[in-house]
């Protein structure tokens, strides 16, 4: 009998041991490993999404601290050559023109590239999607977020909308990417941060996504509809206003059949014990103006009048009276446009406001915003001058118009001036292509820009700078965007990076940014 159970134990053990060895061999030890590490030349900073490549064609990115985990079994532990290269950055080449360096591949050991940024913009760590930090996770280096591999099985996500609400930072994203299916959450994903002044991190460190989920620990839909309804919703300028003695947090909200055909708008007000949003006013489709865009963190005095002010494609050109009564009734509206009061669309037969022979731009109500893109149809049109723009943005370098896309706003203390993040529409990469700008008024004029993050043949949409993530009186600051290869013209995918969030940080005493400032 004892010599049955003594044949089960070692049974036991040896299955035991079996299973132990199979997970050893899947996951291997961090001295298995040969770990590379690419840094910033200029800050000794880890450089996120830099593409290391053999000469037999295998390719490797790094993750968020710039680290890869290499192990192919035909090449280690000898010498291996890798070009490097990445969007906004160059390495050192070689006497025969390589960018790239061999390094000697034992297991256990590491190496560290430096590599040039050219970028004005410092690319800092993905913010959202899958293995963010997954290889410091198999060097067994500690990651800085508490969710470095996967958080509520979200892949990727597309644009976000950020407030802050009740002392947290509140962000809310488009369409939702998913490990089990390639359809995911289409009706706004969200999450809570802690601010850095309340526990949360340092945002040159990383943000720690407390996302809202479902039963299934994925991402919620945070604007539902009515079952059967078709169609993704996106969400944009949200923003905090003060209503019956308390904050309430409101936005707008588009159901689209698809990227250009709307098929129902909202304004929507978030509802706390549900924790998701709930349309309470209609917004026609043919509305001139609404709380489009992106909202501006902070309120605006005007004549001792609070105002929220929205960027829509473009520099500031909506605002409201920030108040409940006057957010939920589109008449209380204001574009600043020069397009004649009462013109719902721009076209190239629009009328403008003239006085005197002179342009009028001005703050009007049931007005439609003028675009950068119907701007130029304007001027190609000899119905304006350039020069009779407050946005006749032009490149710093050599004078050349800036047509720009989609912007984001703040008031910077460092440079006493409203600054502006934007997007351009074309450039060397299709809405690849970032600028930085500034302007005494969120009017303006806003008239030269310097190019601060470049891509190659990739886009970057939807920039969003985060005034509340500043540093040092303002002069360090933070923006994301979304990047993807969607218009770009090339069919190359990223690894992880793909549809995803990008944190960037911009030092405003950079010397490369001084010309424009003598301007």
């Amino acid at each position: 009998m004892n010599s049955i159970v003594d044949k089960n134990v070692l049974m036991r053990f040896a299955f035991l041991f079996a299973v132990l060895g199979s997970i050893a061999y899947a996951f291997a030890a961090p001295a298995d490993y040969f770990a590379i590490q690419v840094v910033d030349d200029q800050t000794g900073r880890g450089v996120p999404m830099v593409e290391l490549e053999t000469t037999n064609n295998v390719k490797f990115l790094t993750d968020s601290a710039g680290f890869i985990a290499f192990s192919q079994p035909e090449l280690m532990d000898q010498d291996v050559f890798f070009t490097v290269k990445s969007h906004g950055y160059e390495f050192e080449k070689d006497g025969f023109g390589f960018a790239g360096k061999s390094l000697k591949t034992t297991p256990g050991t590491s190496a560290q590239l430096k590599i040039k940024r050219n970028n004005i913009a410092e690319r800092m760590y993905r913010i959202t999607g899958g293995g963010i930090y997954a290889d410091s996770v198999l060097l067994g280096k500690k990651s800085p977020i508490k969710e470095p591999l996967l958080n509520a099985q979200i892949l990727g996500l597309d644009s976000v909308q950020p407030a802050i609400y009740q002392d947290q930072i509140y962000w809310f994203w488009g369409d939702t990417n998913r490990p089990k299916y390639p359809l995911g959450n289409f009706h706004t994903t969200g999450a809570r941060s802690k601010l850095p002044s309340k526990g949360g991190l340092d945002p040159a460190v990383g943000v720690d996504l407390e996302y809202f989920t479902n039963d299934e620990g994925f991402a919620k839909k945070m604007m539902p509809m009515p079952e059967g309804t078709p169609g993704p919703v996106w969400t944009d300028g949200v923003f905090t206003l003060q209503h019956e003695g308390r904050e309430r947090l409101v936005g707008h909200f588009t159901r689209v059949k698809d990227i250009t055909t709307p098929l129902e708008r909202g304004i929507m007000l978030y509802n706390d014990d549900k924790q998701q949003f709930e349309k309470i006013v209609d917004v026609p489709l043919d509305s001139a103006v609404g709380p489009w865009g992106q909202a501006f963190e902070k309120k605006i005095k005007v004549d001792g009048v609070d105002y929220q002010y929205f960027s829509h494609w473009g520099p500031p050109n909506i605002r409201v009276r920030a108040d409940f009564a006057s957010v939920t009734n589109l008449s209380e509206y204001e574009s600043y446009t020069p397009l004649a009061t009462g013109t719902k669309f721009a076209g190239k037969d629009t009328k403008l406001d003239r006085y005197d022979g002179k342009l009028v731009w001005a703050w009007k109500k049931n007005t439609a915003v003028l675009s950068n893109r119907e701007q130029k149809e304007l001027i190609d049109a000899g119905l304006m001058k350039p020069e009779e723009s407050p946005r006749n943005v032009k490149n710093i370098d050599d004078d050349k118009p800036v047509l720009l896309h989609s912007a984001t706003v703040t008031f910077n203390e460092f440079r006493n001036k409203w600054i502006m993040i934007a997007l351009e529409i074309e450039g060397t990469s299709k809405l690849g292509e970032v600028w930085y700008a500034e302007a005494d008024h969120p009017e303006g004029p806003w008239s030269y820009a310097k190019k601060i993050v470049s891509h190659n043949k990739y886009t970057f949409y939807n920039p969003r700078q985060h005034g509340f993530f500043s540093q040092d009186n303002g002069r360090y600051v933070f923006f994301e965007g979304t990047f993807a290869n969607s218009l770009s013209g090339t069919d190359t995918t990223t690894p992880r990076y793909e549809y995803n969030q990008i944190m960037y940080r911009l030092d405003l005493a950079d010397p490369r940014l001084k010309p424009l400032f003598d301007k």
